[in-house]
């Protein structure tokens, strides 16, 4: 099975899987879990930051630092494909009682001029303004990802106006990769960045949550609250340190890969467009003729799978799981749809 669906699909590597049952435990509420406390302190210091906190999931982070930064009666900028908007079960108003405001950006991107232009007047018919959120790479936006002078743009127009700014960095580690930007720099930019293990660098489970001390002792207790104090979960916590030294490097094969489906998928009369490839997230849109759950019922009854992102859209993420084959192998498979 060549599964396209997500790069949330990995298992583990033998060598991963190696490191997490060699990790040294203890209880993490008690702040006593070794390979915890180490991940934390690694990835705060690769990012330039202060501290942070290890958490199930990319969600449960995004959403424990919209609740420390947001409150009721204030407003959260975004762009209206974003992750925390659109993937997150309402969260955003189940847990901080904040309203949203949404951006048409580019392919999940906004600029800093739609950022001024989405802040509120001082005004009490209105919210308060106080965070904005950006993605990068951006999930529906096709992997895209934003500069650095886009990203000091807007850090600056936050920084004028007194606001807070947060990345999901779900795929961050893409980003840095195609980008002229380190780690360190996008901690300079951000008051709080969320990055995932378990997506391109291919962890079985886990979330970094990243900001000052302040904000990870605020955010700890709303872990708490949701439910996110774990245990001897430093088996878990080694597969991420695994991940950080030895796979963001090869995100690039992933990138490679991706771009090489782009120019097969555009030599097929029944795909409309493909849209430009970025890093690991190919995204194309099937002419209206095509039926999107025939055409992804065939390509799983070849043992390929997809899925469906909207309308006529479909979509592929590569990751480490791959075998080198399988583009020849996709494309076998493509030449006998109609």
């Amino acid at each position: 099975m060549i599964d396209l669906r997500s790069d949330t699909v990995t298992k583990p590597t033998p060598e991963m899987l190696a490191a997490m049952m060699s990790a040294s435990v203890g209880d993490d509420v008690f702040n006593e879990d070794p390979s915890i406390n180490g991940l934390q302190e690694k990835a705060a210091t690769l990012f330039g930051m202060e501290a942070a906190l290890f958490c199930p999931s990319g969600t449960m982070t995004n959403q424990i630092a919209i609740s420390t930064h947001v409150g009721a009666l204030e407003e959260i900028i975004v762009e209206k494909e974003s992750h925390i908007y659109q993937y997150e079960g309402g969260g955003i108003f189940h847990n901080s009682r904040a309203s949203v405001k949404l951006v048409d950006g580019i392919n999940g991107k906004m600029t800093a001029k739609q950022v001024l232009s989405s802040i509120n007047p001082d005004d009490i018919h209105k919210p308060i303004t106080r965070l904005v959120s950006l993605e990068n790479t951006t999930n529906r936006g096709g992997g895209n990802t934003y500069t650095h002078q886009e990203l000091k743009d807007i850090k600056q127009v936050v920084k004028e106006n007194n606001l807070l700014l947060h990345l999901d960095g779900a795929r961050v580690f893409n980003a840095i990769i195609e980008e002229d930007y380190t780690a360190s720099d996008l901690g300079n930019i951000f008051d709080s960045i969320s990055i995932c293990l378990s997506k391109g660098l291919g962890c079985p489970v886990g979330s970094l949550l990243l900001g000052s001390k302040d904000f990870i002792n605020k955010a700890k207790r709303i872990r708490k609250v949701f439910g996110g104090g774990m245990r001897q979960a430093g088996f878990l916590a080694q597969a991420g340190t695994y991940a950080l030294d030895h796979h963001i490097e090869r995100l690039s094969l992933d990138h490679t890969l991706a771009k090489n489906f782009e120019l097969t998928l555009s030599k097929f009369d029944f795909i409309e467009r493909v849209v430009p490839v970025r890093t690991n997230i190919v995204i194309f849109h099937l002419k209206e003729t095509i039926s999107p759950k025939e055409f992804l019922e065939f390509l799983k009854s070849h043992g390929i799978l997809a899925v469906h992102f909207g309308e006529q859209a479909i979509r592929f993420v590569t990751h480490l799981d791959l075998q080198e084959d399988c583009l020849a192998r996709i494309e076998e498979v493509l030449n006998q749809f109609s």
